[in-house]
């Protein structure tokens, strides 16, 4: 699918971490005109695979940005913070210091008046949904709805693109009105609004809200096979024996019986590890199948994953490159260099997955904006 080339769809990027959104949309005749991250090392990874967009990019905090300094766009971004949102967070919700940031793009929006764009799409965790029981969402829309908004809830695991488990939901504002085939009412379900989501419109159809149908998602790749870097044995990153050991012996029964069956398989096999404290003691745990775990921006606890190479008799472990990282994100061309590994792992854990945003523009944000153009 492609837009023709006369006609960009000029785009604004909040919360735009290292470029992911960019990286998915431009190549389908978006135009990121503006973008806007509080991460210095994002901004750096973003501008070293998008060096032109560097009079595009504000770096600072998005509660200095006020709406006349937006150009006349089309389309807004948003992959506020979820750290307030997430089951793993603290559950503060839009109170919160970091999610709490939706309220300053919606306060952008305003600003712009007549210049809002026609279109808004929110990224965020499912946690989204449920956090202090469903009302930071629904407080979230009604905001939309006072800036002329109508709403469509999505959900989009990204292991139907690439080998990692990562749920996510999106939220499609429309100002105006709503192009041909949207439709009013509950949705059914479907591979995008599975039953949670279609309580989440049943719920709230006293807001303006609508729904397009949508297809399938893909099945996805089944393993870890085209994200591994091949590294040599001898190579640096693999773990000495002491720290594998260690690895080893913390493995509770059930993992290292998984780790046994995989050595001893004929054929080499990846797994990825993550960290657990258990009854106040930091264990290791190697996931059942075959792909990864959710990335999650580095810090500590289970937020970096290692990966285990067994077969033949044979095991490694090392942690995971920021090429592995990049590739788990649909972004295997994406330069990852950084003044740190943990600060590339950081960007990539923070982002969206290239293939998700790509598919959402095909088949929603391009029918929506541009049917014309669409051959």
């Amino acid at each position: 699918m492609t837009i023709a080339p006369d006609h960009p769809i000029a785009t604004a990027e909040f919360f735009a971490g290292i470029g992911l959104m960019a990286a998915a949309l431009e190549p389908r005749g978006f135009d990121v005109q503006w973008a806007n991250d509080i991460e210095r090392a994002k901004y750096d990874l973003y501008l070293a695979n998008r060096p032109h967009a560097v009079d595009a990019f504000k770096l600072g905090d998005v509660r200095g940005v006020l709406g006349d300094q937006l150009p006349n766009i089309e389309l807004a971004t948003a992959s506020f913070p979820c750290v307030d949102l997430s089951l793993a967070g603290n559950r503060k919700g839009l109170t919160g210091e970091q999610s709490g940031m939706f309220w300053e793009f919606a306060r952008v929006l305003e600003q712009m008046n007549e210049l809002r764009p026609r279109a808004v799409l929110l990224e965020n965790v499912h946690g989204f949904a449920t956090s202090r029981g469903g009302k930071d969402l629904r407080i979230a829309m009604e905001r939309l709805a006072e800036l002329g908004y109508s709403c469509d809830v999505i959900a989009i695991n990204a292991r139907h693109f690439v080998p990692q488990s990562r749920p996510r939901m999106f939220v499609v504002g429309l100002r105006g009105d709503l192009p041909a085939g949207a439709q009013l009412g509950v949705p059914p379900i479907s591979d995008v609004r599975p039953g949670w989501v279609q309580q989440i419109h049943a719920l709230n159809q006293d807001l303006p809200m609508h729904y397009i149908d949508l297809p399938g998602l893909p099945d996805g790749p089944e393993d870890l096979r085209r994200v591994v870097q091949r590294l040599d044995a001898d190579d640096a990153r693999w773990w000495d024996e002491e720290r594998t050991a260690k690895f080893v012996t913390s493995l509770a029964p059930l993992h290292a019986a998984r780790l046994e069956s995989l050595a001893a398989g004929e054929k080499t096999a990846w797994r990825t590890a993550y960290r657990r404290t258990r009854h106040g003691v930091a264990t290791w745990e190697i996931r059942a199948d075959p792909i990864a775990g959710c990335l999650r921006t580095t810090g500590g606890g289970s937020s970096k994953q290692a990966l285990v190479q067994a077969g033949r008799g044979q095991m490694r472990v090392r942690w995971m490159t920021p090429l592995e990282y990049a590739r788990l994100m649909g972004a295997g061309r994406f330069k990852t260099r950084a003044r740190t590994d943990n600060q590339a792992l950081f960007g990539f854990g923070d982002a969206v997955v290239v293939d998700v945003i790509a598919w959402i523009a095909d088949n929603y944000l391009l029918p929506t904006l541009r049917p014309a153009a669409l051959i």
